[in-house]
């Protein structure tokens, strides 16, 4: 069976917004707009001086927000899917004592 088959006409569970790749792309998004806010709202001439005259947290920003974008497509393109007796503890195979 393949791990998209539906028992009793029910569709399979995906992980949505549970999805680590979800939580990564948002912390990676968000301190990319922070960045990218900084460096259009806060860069002087002596940031750019030091940098050699690029605005390194414009630069960096707008990269982690590419990043954020591919991690969160990633995501949507190739959910996980939770299979359908998984109630979330472990079995105990070792014993309590």
């Amino acid at each position: 069976m393949s791990k998209h088959d539906t028992t009793a006409g029910r569709s399979p569970h995906r992980a949505g917004a549970f999805d680590i790749r979800t939580f990564i792309a948002m912390l990676i998004g968000l301190y990319g707009l922070v960045l990218v806010v900084t460096g259009l709202v806060s860069t002087s001439a002596a940031d750019l001086e030091k940098a050699g005259g690029v605005n390194v947290n414009l630069w960096t920003g707008i990269g982690l927000l590419v990043v954020a974008a591919l991690f969160q497509g990633w995501a949507m393109l190739r959910p996980l899917v939770v299979p359908e007796d998984f109630d979330g503890r472990e079995d105990d195979q070792h014993g309590a004592g």
